[in-house]
């Protein structure tokens, strides 16, 4: 639902507003010119932050985004999202504008849900988009021992924002299509060093990106499972 008509958007809030929790911003941190980390505060009561879960946010009158809560506490009312700022996109211009005191409405997290505690080796593959991911499931990966690694790709002026978000275990590729090309990725010391027959393994960030790095896992028959999730395309507004 990237885009509907204002009045449809306004019918919608007007239906589910009680369902929809107000979260007041209490703090933002621009961890650089394209990373914006925004805790917001609220009564989140009732609801149900699965790991790979994503809550949608109205960021103007037509538009809506999809995000994924890098942390959450019920009980404290506390929600704290990653956000990759790219560009006079609606919704990396309206984060961008945010600042503390704001508020805005959250719907309910939904998605499907990709951690399982029993399958101790672990694969988180995204981008820029992804980071939030990667932080909400980091904290279970170490308290559950499990053996995991993240692959990202990312703009070379990003880079420095994994240590800065704690994020462990990690190797960084350029954004330059090397996921985009199969042969490549079926050489990756990925299959040397990671049980893929034994893993649970999450696709996420550009779409082609994850849909070749799905193809070659596919190809060398993979029996762990695949969860595959793309935030965006070229070209396409909204996912």
């Amino acid at each position: 639902m990237p885009k509907v008509a204002k009045w449809l958007g306004d019918a919608m809030e007007g239906l589910i507003g009680s369902k929809m929790p107000l979260m007041k911003v209490v703090e933002t941190t621009y961890l650089n010119a394209n990373i914006k980390k925004i805790r917001f505060q609220g009564d989140l009561s009732g609801m149900n932050f699965q790991l790979g879960y994503a809550v949608i946010i109205r960021v103007s009158d037509t538009e809506f985004r999809n995000y994924t809560a890098s942390f959450s506490d019920i009980e404290s009312g506390i929600m704290e999202i990653i956000f990759h700022l790219h560009g006079n996109a609606p919704g990396s211009v309206f984060v961008n504008n945010l600042s503390v005191g704001d508020e805005l409405r959250i719907s309910m997290p939904r998605g499907q849900k990709q951690y399982d505690p029993r399958v101790k080796k672990q694969l988180i593959f995204g981008d820029e988009t992804s980071l939030g991911l990667a932080c909400s499931f980091l904290p279970f990966f170490k308290r559950n021992r499990h053996s995991f690694q993240f692959y990202f790709e990312l703009d070379e002026a990003n880079v420095a924002v994994l240590p800065l978000l704690g994020l462990e275990n990690y190797t960084v590729f350029p954004k330059n299509d090397l996921f985009r090309n199969e042969q490549w990725i079926n050489d990756l010391p990925l299959f040397k060093t990671f049980d893929v027959q034994a893993g649970n393994i999450v696709l996420t960030g550009n779409v082609k990106s994850v849909q070749t790095f799905r193809k070659a896992l596919k190809n060398k028959n993979t029996s762990g499972k695949i969860f595959t999730k793309g935030y965006w395309l070229e070209g396409k507004t909204g996912l």
